[in-house]
């Protein structure tokens, strides 16, 4: 397995918006410019979502270097921070589109009128189709010319050059037809105008383009909810006062307050009044969390019941829904291996196409029954091989997949992770705090003659009121879940290492190990079978004395979560293998594993361990997942081929794994993964379709079909077939947007 990459400390990354792209072959074009700038170490530019990300070397490359060059390639850029002159430059260009689409269509719809509707006489009619179709060439269509002299002028072709060479040699025909009729007839041509041809063309991607724009609009829906989510304005205690203030004033540790309905502005910590909160818009569950003081907060998630007062723990950049939204840019920045294939052939696919057009001009001049027919043919190849569907298919599904995941609650770092995550065969699972909640928890009461289990359980837990051990806790915690009333201790006294003795109502109450009961001299009878057992099934056992006297015990573990063996069984019927990695003794560790439905367990493995586990399966040729809380697995989420982090709230460790679940619900680990394989899934889809339709269209339009061409692949129907082809690839990917969890 390849070692993932490490970014040198003086590195950093930013993300910028590349405006003036019209196809794949754009992108590639300022990928490669940027990628030759001294102090690039990587670049990659997504023509869906119009923005490169780019890794650069502070010390020897500027923001500006950065912008130059893009300049220079004849594009335009959009640096951090000014993303209201982006949607306002946005905007615009879609409102000039739209305009040129609507003269472009209004000319069209006239000349096709003026041409096969109405009967102008002849000597007239080619000069008004001229004049309605030389706005559409050159004004509607002036994007496309000046795409292809970008596109020249850095050494390459790209689509605009298809477009605006197909569109000029219609057009410019039907002028030396209408100014010189007479020579055109000499050549043996037809003295035929197609100025509905290249008006009809320009329409139909314009068309195209709007249509793609509303698409990609939608598809990057997702991250623009998340953003309009954060909050505008604070109320915060300053010199005694409430204050309101916008949201980028508010500092760590100042004083917030919050009233019922309002949305909390950034992360804290309740210090003062009590509320329910309404968290789906992170942790994607619907139910509200209740908050009391010491309990974290989450920025732009609602308060809803009561009003409290919250201590600023992160704000800015450093809150959980701006780290989101940056993890969810980034990896809808980034680029998938399986789009590599996809840029390589757009690299090559456009000079390919020109020559094809090329062919098939001379070869049908020889050969077609008049130099007209050449021109049809050449043109027909040039419209329908436009690459649009191949530049979008890749990065769309990107978009929407990574966008509908976050609107899940899981994380996706990067295309890359996404690919890979789709191809795993293997899931490995930490215990402590990933399968398991991680505390002790009662899970048996064994009451002795004439005890009942409430009042067994209530005299352990008022023997153990005053101790510090987390087993103590526990036990105190199940009595008061249960309600029970708990005696005052006296006498109280902690035995290191085997357990408590205290005054219970003038009783002597032992609450501890079999070794502290035999040092007390205590027969422990006819429980140590139980206690045996229970031990057996990887549980800590505490007997209950009461003068001398052994009347029951109580079992604790850490108990599994309670959709763990969910996840484990829906992960099983994806047919994956799972393992149970921990550092836990094996009698536990199997008691866990048969509990949830793991089969391959692996204990006693140290956490500096579990990264050589993870190595030992990949060295079988296994794709490996790790599921882990993204702490102290750290060096096991590195080295696995995925690694997942399960999250808490404001806990999630978005920085150790390729995955993480923002809500802590393992039923989102088959989720992921079922995510990660549909988004691939529908990328092929796309893929294969765009190569599918240019392998089909290209041969078509240079004539596989004569004679019938002219009514099958008329220049005028293969620019409608080329601006389908692409809105088609862009539906397919929206597709996602209804992928469903759970």
């Amino acid at each position: 397995m390849a070692e993932k990459r490490v970014q040198p400390e003086q590195s950093r990354r930013v993300t910028v918006t590349i405006t003036g792209m019209h196809c794949a072959a754009c992108a590639a074009t300022v990928e490669e410019a940027l990628r030759k700038t001294e102090g690039v170490a990587e670049a990659n530019v997504n023509f869906a979502t119009e923005q490169a990300g780019v890794l650069l070397d502070e010390s020897r490359v500027t923001f500006d270097d950065i912008a130059g060059v893009v300049k220079s390639a004849g594009y335009g850029i959009v640096m951090p921070g000014m993303e209201d002159a982006e949607r306002l430059a946005r905007e615009r260009e879609l409102r000039g589109l739209r305009l040129r689409l609507w003269v472009s269509l209004a000319a069209t719809v006239s000349i096709m009128l003026f041409d096969h509707v109405f009967a102008l006489p002849t000597r007239v009619a080619p000069w008004v189709l001229l004049l309605l179709a030389t706005p559409v060439q050159f004004w509607a269509g002036w994007r496309f010319y000046r795409g292809m002299w970008i596109a020249l002028r850095g050494g390459s072709a790209n689509m605009d050059t298809l477009i605006a060479v197909g569109t000029s040699a219609a057009y410019f025909y039907s002028l030396a037809v209408t100014v010189a009729p007479a020579f055109v007839q000499r050549i043996g041509a037809e003295a035929h105008v197609y100025y509905d041809t290249s008006a009809m063309i320009i329409t139909l991607i314009l068309l195209g383009r709007n249509l793609e724009a509303g698409a990609k609009g939608r598809a990057s829906e997702a991250i623009r909810r998340l953003m309009h989510l954060q909050s505008k304005v604070a109320r915060v205690v300053r010199e005694g006062e409430e204050v309101e203030i916008p949201i980028d004033d508010v500092h760590v540790g100042d004083m917030v307050l919050v009233r019922p309905g309002e949305r909390i502005p950034v992360d804290g910590e309740v210090i003062e009044g009590e509320s329910a909160v309404d968290e789906s818009m992170v942790t994607g569950e619907s139910m509200p969390v209740d908050k009391e003081p010491g309990d974290p907060v989450v920025g732009s998630t609602v308060n809803q019941s009561g009003a409290f007062r919250f201590r600023a723990s992160r704000v800015g950049a450093e809150t959980v829904l701006a780290q989101i939204i940056r993890l969810v840019q980034e990896a809808q920045g980034s680029k998938a291996p399986i789009q590599r294939l996809a840029d390589r052939v757009a690299g090559i696919f456009v000079p390919v196409v020109i020559a094809i057009a090329i062919i098939t001009f001379a070869i049908w001049l020889f050969v077609g029954p008049n130099p007209t027919y050449a021109v049809v043919a050449a043109v027909s190849v040039l419209i329908i091989a436009c690459p649009c569907a191949l530049g979008l298919a890749t990065p769309t599904s990107l978009l929407v997949g990574t966008g509908r995941g976050a609107e899940l609650g899981i994380l996706i770092r990067s295309a890359e992770a996404l690919e890979v995550a789709g191809a795993i065969d293997t899931v490995i699972f930490d215990k402590t705090g990933t399968l398991t909640r991680g505390e002790p928890q009662v899970t048996d009461v064994v009451a002795g003659a004439s005890w009942t289990d409430d009042r067994l359980l209530a005299l352990a837990a008022s023997a153990e009121r005053n101790s510090e051990h987390p087993l103590g806790g526990a036990v105190v915690q199940a009595a008061r879940a249960r309600g029970l009333t708990l005696s005052d201790a006296t006498e109280f006294r902690a035995i290191s290492g085997m357990g408590v003795r205290a005054g219970i109502d003038g009783k002597t109450v032992i609450v501890g190990s079999k070794q502290l009961l035999g040092q007390e001299q205590v027969a422990v009878g006819p429980l140590l079978d139980a206690a045996d057992r229970l031990a057996a099934e990887g549980k800590t056992v505490m007997l209950v004395a009461v003068d001398g006297d052994a009347v029951g015990a109580v079992a604790l573990a850490d108990v599994p979560k309670e959709e763990a063996a969910a996840a484990v069984r829906a992960l099983k019927e994806m047919g994956l293998a799972i393992v149970l990695i921990t550092g836990d003794n094996e009698r536990t560790a199997q008691a866990i594993a048969r509990q949830v439905g793991i089969d391959q367990v692996e204990a006693g493995v140290l956490p500096d361990q579990k990264a050589d586990s993870v190595k030992a399966l990949q060295a079988k040729g296994r794709r490996v997942a790790m599921v882990g809380d993204g702490i102290n697995d750290a060096p096991a989420l590195a080295r696995a081929d995925t690694g997942i982090a399960v999250g808490r709230g404001t806990d999630i460790a978005m920085e150790s794994a390729d995955i993480t679940l923002v809500r802590d619900d393992l039923r989102l680990v088959p989720e992921a993964i079922k995510l990660s394989r549909a988004t691939l899934s529908n990328i092929r889809q796309n893929l294969f379709f765009a190569f599918f339709y240019n392998s089909l269209g290209i041969p078509i339009a240079a004539g596989a079909l004569y004679p019938v061409i002219h009514t099958l692949l008329h220049p005028a129907m293969a620019a409608a077939a080329m601006a389908f082809s692409s809105v088609s690839v862009v539906a397919n990917a929206l597709r996602l947007r209804r992928y469903r969890a759970l």
